[in-house]
């Protein structure tokens, strides 16, 4: 039995018809945007999800707060349906619809990937980066990515607003692509085919190159800022979605195929780390406590990593 600490949060089923008609977008509204409230609970009273498909999950490290990603229902089921909730550092929700709680003046149809930067929380949604701020939840600026074809999955956003965004795609190399959008909202690609192999998380190391880890094969690939490959390491598994990088230039890789975790220290090979964690997606690092927060895709929940616990192994 595996003895590093593991919270997984779960959280029940709603029906489809009557979620499809609490949640449909109805006509534009002439309100003005808001936020939704936080929750004023009891002492004696803990919640824990909000989730719904959550792809990836940020850390606001001013609130000591965790943004979780949801997309929400599919597209062709409820158009317009992603929403964002913030929940504590120990797993508690804080606010289960943060951004969400209704449609005024939102759109945030199928987001994935996210990251915080400069007081502003980057989302990606589908063929857009979308940015909202940290503190309000508003809406602020949408950036089109030309040239998307599927949909965007991860973003890595650099100090100065600069966005890198992997597009995954199919079995088709032409698919396979990095973008780079400037802070002004100008696209292009950044990389695109072998050695990508059905990109998906992205990450700056310490010296800010951009490092790639690849569904299709457990290649992870440091990219110099001119698109020149510098290093390829290999995790221990493929199928990988999360990647985290500490200040030390230590990986951190989570796939979600195989529900795995791996650790790759500089100038090392990949070790296990966790295992056990169905559809772990875009993680991201707590360093006030050390740990991994895991978001698992379709089982609507999170799972929580301490790295100062043993492995099991």
């Amino acid at each position: 039995m595996h003895r590093w600490f593991v919270l997984m949060i779960f959280v029940g089923a709603m029906s489809g018809r009557a979620f499809a008609q609490a949640s449909a977008p109805g006509a534009a509204s002439a309100q003005p945007f808001a936020a939704g409230p936080a929750l004023k609970l009891t002492p004696n009273a803990k919640t824990y999800g909000g989730f719904r498909f959550a792809e990836s999950i940020s850390y606001d490290e001013k609130r000591d707060l965790f943004i979780a990603v949801n997309a929400g229902m599919p597209q062709a089921v409820v158009p317009n349906d992603g929403y964002i909730s913030l929940f504590n550092p120990d797993g508690t929700a804080h606010t289960l619809k943060w951004i969400g709680v209704n449609r005024n003046g939102l759109t945030l149809n199928h987001p994935l990937g996210s990251d915080v930067m400069n007081g502003l929380l980057y989302v990606a949604d589908i063929d857009t980066v979308r940015t909202f701020d940290l503190n309000t939840g508003e809406p602020k600026s949408a950036f089109k990515v030309d040239g998307v074809t599927t949909f965007l999955n991860d973003i890595e956003v650099a100090t100065d607003g600069t966005i890198y965004a992997t597009q995954t795609g199919d079995q088709t190399e032409g698919t396979w692509k990095v973008f780079k959008v400037t802070p002004q909202g100008q696209s292009s690609v950044f990389v695109s085919g072998p050695p990508l192999k059905q990109p998906n998380g992205v990450a700056f190391d310490p010296k800010g190159n951009i490092v790639v880890v690849n569904i299709g094969s457990n290649d992870v690939l440091t990219f110099s800022p001119s698109g020149k490959v510098l290093t390829t390491e290999q995790s221990i598994d493929a199928g990988n979605d999360g990647l985290a990088i500490l200040p030390d230039g230590t990986k951190y890789i989570s796939s979600v195929r195989q529900g795995t975790v791996a650790r790759i220290r500089p100038g090392q090979k990949a070790e296990f780390i966790a295992s056990g964690i169905p559809s772990a997606a875009s993680m991201t690092y707590d360093p006030k406590r050390a740990r991994l927060v895991i978001p698992m895709n379709d089982w609507n929940a999170i799972t929580i990593v301490d790295l100062n616990q043993p492995t099991g192994r």
